[in-house]
């Protein structure tokens, strides 16, 4: 058999000077157009499609030709590498390409961008970082290996990470420094007296880099904003906004976009009608996105049938729209003290979308039939119109069904029963989950209260069981949606985790023995973590359990996949249930209508991301900006819990202990769940030797123990609003931070 390929043209010379003039049109640089795609590249952290080259350069659709044939001659003179269509430049063996993650104490370690490298990160010392910084994607050079781990220096920075920071600005005659608010950070910003904006000295400013100097000169900046006192509430949340890059507002495009659309109200012919049926939307007290709301009827022979019916988001987003793009690059909402960083415009995440009471709103609804032991045995999906019937919180429905307070059943009485079968159905539910092993974490959470621009307090988030029922009903929804796409092989993202690392596993073991558990023989198993937990459950060694099984655990992530949820012992798992706040969701939303349409022959499926985005792609982009939204949270914790403990110094409470290294104690305080550290060196009554088996620091002399998970009374010393350390020294009592059962 003949096969026909086709011949690649020949490039003559007049096709040169054709393909020259072509390219001229589309810019005004006058370096050469392979120099040009050539710069481009490098400064690229990843291999780039052409369409991508060609976006990312400015130019038009017509030049891609054009830029097809260039990187086809920078291919052939090895300059430029080509996989699968993509283009990056070549590299030498020993040169990687990395993101620099930099540590309070100046060096860093480089972790390379190829995920088929092996072997550790790549160690920089300081004066190996040349001008790189936080975050940059640079070059590194491997000039060695230490320890079993490679060394190396950057060569080249190929981005930049950070444009602009926050700090402090000192003023020092004509000129001032600016020390960023973030200590990993090494170094300070010039600004020159012409660049300082009138800035006052000791104030809290955000500076943009306009140079980024040498190995022996600092980098050089100006104030673009003075945001005020570093010590008040509002200053230290935008700065962890600004550290991490987030963004405030929309850019107008969006909103324009957004103001253009039409609310879509009443019965639509291609949508099922379910506004008599008593959805009903139960969130916290402070909630203004409602995207899910719940029924649950009785059926005739014993079971029930559960109404998941979530904010149908992908209605007024469109793939590749304007909104979509935005919505993508942020990948989740992010929530911080009275305030939220949203990932849709709030005409979308507040009216349109969001399911208001007493009002017709779109909604793709699972509808899952459950036998009388909370089986599932079936599952329909639809397009719907919905119309909540009430707005219901945690603590309402907790009083109504769970305590049986009669004065809030009154004022409910027409959805109670519907509440009361929920409240059976929620309860078989996690029976089920438990008894296949799901683990059941019962970490506290803080929860900060603020006044105006000071903390009122700082105290454990409120969960009850109307939590646990709200809960049920979105895993039950997400893993019945997660096994009818995969059943029918829909591509999506799936919410895999898995298996933890047998190592870790090990050093949980340890850990867990030294406070005192007998254990099953150990297996990675989720069934075994969850008997490892119930062992734990009302001992003082509860909350430390729980602690070191979820950093033991690996995070979960977003892929293609499906590799299944080992924490919630599923098979089958993804998001669905919250698309007004998780990119996810909105594609899992794509997905499912694609499925319908197929199914139903009524339209054509259309796309689920934005344009130039595969799934993998995508499964890493959403599950780092999850990342970010998190550590953004954490990082806003840590300022707001150092800011309220700073006027505290020399105060005295109680705290467990909840890690033992070498060199002192980790501990967190009770009330407040706010974390701390004791150093050995303010250990001065003895010579503490460190058990690290027994995860514990014994006295030499006094054989007094410090144990992991052991209680302790301790003094505030020291507040480091800059590193945010908060550090603790041991009140003599009499007692020893051992643990007892």
């Amino acid at each position: 058999m003949t096969v026909k390929t086709k011949r690649r043209r020949r490039i003559g010379k007049k096709d040169k000077i054709d393909r020259y003039h072509a390219w001229a049109r589309h810019t005004s640089s006058s370096r050469p157009p392979a120099t040009q795609i050539l710069d481009f590249l490098t400064s690229q952290s990843r291999p780039l499609s052409i369409s991508a080259i060609a976006r990312g350069m400015g130019l038009p659709h017509t030049a891609r030709s054009s830029v097809r044939e260039l990187l086809d001659g920078l291919v052939r003179s090895g300059r430029v590498q080509e996989r699968k269509n993509r283009f990056q430049v070549s590299r030498d063996k020993d040169e990687i390409e990395a993101t620099l993650d930099l540590t309070a104490r100046g060096f860093g370690f480089a972790i390379p961008a190829d995920p088929d490298a092996t072997g550790k990160d790549i160690f920089i010392a300081a004066h190996n970082l040349g001008t790189a910084s936080q975050g940059d994607a640079v070059l590194v050079e491997v000039t060695g290996r230490s320890r079993g781990r490679r060394e190396g220096r950057v060569i080249k920075v190929l981005n930049r990470a950070i444009s602009r920071l926050c700090g402090i600005y000192n003023k020092n005659g004509t000129k001032g420094l600016v020390t960023p608010d973030n200590d990993r950070l090494p170094y300070s910003v010039l600004v020159r007296h012409k660049n300082a904006m009138g800035a006052k000295d000791g104030v809290a400013v955000l500076v943009e880099i306009i140079d980024y100097g040498s190995e022996r000169r600092g980098p050089e900046g100006r104030i673009i904003e003075i945001l005020g006192d570093p010590l008040s509430v509002n200053v230290q949340i935008r700065m962890a906004i600004e550290q991490f890059s987030l963004r405030r507002g929309f850019p107008a495009q969006v909103e324009e976009e957004t103001a253009r659309l039409e609310p879509l109200t009443g019965y639509q012919g291609d949508r099922a009608d379910l506004r008599q049926v008593q959805h009903v939307t139960i969130d916290g007290e402070t909630a203004r996105d409602f995207d899910d709301a719940i029924c649950v009827e009785p059926t005739a022979r014993g079971g029930f049938r559960l109404y998941v019916s979530i904010a149908d988001v992908s209605h007024y987003v469109r793939p590749d729209s304007a909104i979509d793009r935005e919505a993508y690059s942020r990948g989740t909402s992010v929530y911080l003290p009275d305030l939220v960083l949203p990932m849709l415009p709030e005409r979308l995440s507040n009216d349109l979308c969001s399911l208001v009471p007493d009002q017709d709103r779109p909604a793709f609804s699972a509808i899952l039939e459950f036998d009388s032991r909370g089986r599932r045995i079936g599952q329909h999906y639809t397009r719907s119109m919905i119309r909540s019937h009430r707005r219901f919180t945690y603590n309402m429905v907790h009083r109504a069904v769970y305590l049986e307070d009669a004065k809030e059943q009154r004022h409910h009485t027409g959805l109670l029963p519907m509440l009361t079968a929920a409240r059976s159905l929620a309860d078989l539910l996690y029976q089920r989950r438990m008894r296949r092993g799901s683990l059941g974490f019962t970490i506290p959470e803080a929860t900060i209260t603020l006044d105006g621009n000071r903390i009122a307090a700082i105290g454990r988030a409120e969960r009850n069981e109307a939590h646990q029922m709200i809960e049920e009903f979105m895993l039950a929804a997400n893993e019945a949606v997660a096994e009818t796409l995969e059943e029918a092989g829909e591509p999506v993202l799936y919410r895999i985790h898995e298996y933890p690392d047998p190592l870790k596993v090990d050093a949980f073991t340890d850990a867990a023995k030294s406070l005192g558990l007998q254990l099953p023989p150990t297996e990675i198993t989720p069934s075994w973590f969850a008997r490892v937990l119930d062992e734990a459950r009302g001992t003082p060694a509860e909350y430390v359990v729980n602690n070191l099984l979820l950093r033991t655990m690996q995070q979960a992530r977003y892929a293609p996949e499906n590799v299944g949820h080992f924490g919630l012992a599923a098979s089958h798992y993804l998001h669905f249930t919250s698309p007004i706040r998780r990119y996810p969701d909105l594609v899992a939303h794509r997905v499912l209508h694609n499925l319908l349409l197929r199914r139903s022959g009524t339209g054509k499926p259309g796309p689920i991301l934005p344009a130039d985005t595969t799934l993998a792609e995508a499964g890493v982009h959403l599950s780092k900006r999850e990342r970010i939204a998190i550590d953004t949270e954490r990082n806003v914790q840590a300022r707001l819990s150092a800011l309220f403990l700073l006027e505290r110094i020399d105060e005295e409470f109680d705290a467990i202990i909840s890690g033992v290294t070498s060199f002192g104690l980790f501990i967190e305080l009770f009330e407040y769940f706010i974390s701390g550290a004791i150093p050995i060196r303010s250990m001065k009554d003895d010579y503490y030797l460190f058990d690290s088996r027994g995860h514990r620091l014994i006295g030499e002399r006094s054989n007094r123990i410090y144990q992991l998970g052991g209680q302790v009374r301790v003094r505030l010393d020291h507040v480091d609003m800059r590193s945010k350390r908060i550090t603790f020294s041991l009140v003599d009592n009499g007692h020893s931070g051992r643990h007892s059962r």
